[in-house]
């Protein structure tokens, strides 16, 4: 069965300056991956290649069994779901959460016009899919930062994207709503159905029990890449972001605190 995601020798050069360097990445099926690195790791480069926003110097792209640069890139890229603060910031205010959803299908801002029975049918159903059927009629600008993304995500997956990229969704949500958030992610996740998810963090705690795979890039190259157990891992961490950090494991979550002097990294 072909992956859904295959990236091989994938090199970025802008203005004599490498930004990503030989990245090699593959997600099955079934398989939901995190994405971590410190600031100028080239997280946000991978995502613009992915979505067919940069195109690479060298290397291959494959989503589906199609390759960036010989498929059609605008239709091969709609099957590949963002959600972001640059695309939280674009929403009209007076907008209700159902057209925001619907919007999704063409990825259309501020929708105007007048949606179809079977956009609103489906619009609906993926509000009720992402715990949002209470917010339909609620415009923007009085949904907190907690319910905007979740209508955010209800927005890509109209679409009917493969892969849904959730990059750094959590930012400035206070903890509780960070918590709520994380929770629906659980949920969205253990749907037999879902995509494969994505998600972009510099934070472990965010990363939930349904992600598999991690993948830790440092200054542009694959640091280390593979099932949570076997990546996630104190050592991989501290080279991944220049520190002697320490790893702690419950339940299926994480927490990770610098390490005392004295103490040795596990």
């Amino acid at each position: 069965m072909r992956p859904i995601l295959d990236i091989s020798n994938l090199k970025i050069i802008r203005d004599g300056v490498t930004i990503l360097d030989g990245v090699h990445w593959r997600a099955e099926r079934g398989q939901h991956w995190v994405i971590l690195g410190a600031n100028g790791s080239g997280k946000t480069s991978l995502l613009s290649a992915l979505t067919g926003y940069l195109m690479p110097t060298a290397g291959e792209i494959f989503l589906l069994g199609k390759n960036y640069g010989k498929s059609d890139w605008r239709e091969l890229r709609k099957k590949v779901g963002i959600v972001s603060s640059a695309i939280r910031q674009m929403m009209a205010n007076d907008e209700p959460a159902l057209e925001t959803v619907a919007s999704g299908k063409s990825a259309i801002i501020d929708f105007w016009g007048t949606l179809s029975d079977g956009d609103k049918s489906r619009a609906s159903k993926i509000l009720r899919q992402i715990e949002g059927a209470h917010l339909a009629e609620r415009p923007w600008r009085v949904l907190s930062q907690g319910e905007r993304q979740r209508i955010l995500i209800g927005r890509a997956l109209m679409a009917r994207p493969r892969v849904l990229i959730l990059d750094e969704p959590c930012a400035g949500l206070d903890p509780a709503a960070r918590e709520h958030f994380l929770q629906f992610i659980q949920r969205l996740g253990q749907n037999r159905d879902v995509l494969t998810l994505v998600l972009v963090t510099h934070h472990v705690e965010e990363i939930m029990p349904v992600f598999s795979h991690v993948l830790i890039l440092k200054k542009g190259k694959v640091l280390a890449a593979g099932a949570k157990s076997k990546t996630l891992r104190a050592r991989n961490l501290s080279r991944a972001f220049a520190a002697r950090l320490k790893l702690r494991a419950k339940s299926g979550r994480y927490a990770m605190s610098i390490a005392p002097r004295s103490g040795a990294v596990v």
